[in-house]
């Protein structure tokens, strides 16, 4: 095996579980997952059948990964943040076949106990903050909080948020790394 299991998780035959990955303490992976390389599952995670996670994804504790949900690289799950699959649930109507597809980009931060409501993208590097619900598209580099989630700021890949109206035409530098961000409109950009 190329990748840590503690013994207490079940890994279903037929998961992909890529190298270097650590799943911890009583996850459950379904066997038609796909996780990539240096994956970081905390204790009690589920990873429903029709996933896909990126490499050097960090998934905190207590979170579940519904079917039709894509993490791609570098993704943060916060501690019990929650995915969800079908808009509009009911125990009584099976709805499986109306899962909406969720879309969290590239090194992308979903903060602890935010919700991603089913059949949004987040973009790349952007930062949910902790609690949030998030309802609708959130752009690249965008920062969004509340309930329901609204767009309060930007932030860099470093995770630092910078110091940008949410539109106009402007440019800055990230304190730590020296990156270029260019604000056009209301989108941002790295160059």
């Amino acid at each position: 095996m190329s990748y840590y299991q503690h013994s207490s998780a079940i890994v279903d035959d037929g998961a992909q579980i890529g190298e270097g990955s650590r799943i911890w303490h009583f996850v459950h992976v379904c066997g038609g997952a796909r996780v990539g390389r240096d994956v970081s599952m905390g204790q009690n995670v589920f990873v429903g059948n029709k996933v896909v996670i990126g490499d050097h994804c960090k998934i905190q504790n207590n979170v579940s990964v519904y079917d039709n949900v894509t993490l791609e690289e570098g993704v943060f799950c916060g501690p019990s943040m929650v995915f969800t699959n079908v808009y509009n649930p009911r125990s009584l109507i099976n709805r499986k076949d109306q899962y909406r597809d969720t879309l969290v980009k590239k090194g992308a931060t979903l903060g602890a106990n935010c919700t991603i409501i089913c059949g949004v993208t987040i973009g790349q590097y952007a930062f949910i903050a902790a609690g949030a619900v998030v309802n609708k598209d959130v752009p690249d580099y965008a920062l969004v909080a509340g309930v329901p989630a609204k767009q309060i700021g930007w932030m860099s890949e470093y995770g630092e948020q910078l110091d940008l109206p949410l539109t106009g035409s402007r440019a800055v530098h990230c304190q730590h790394t020296g990156a270029r961000y260019v604000l056009n409109g209301a989108q941002l950009s790295k160059s």
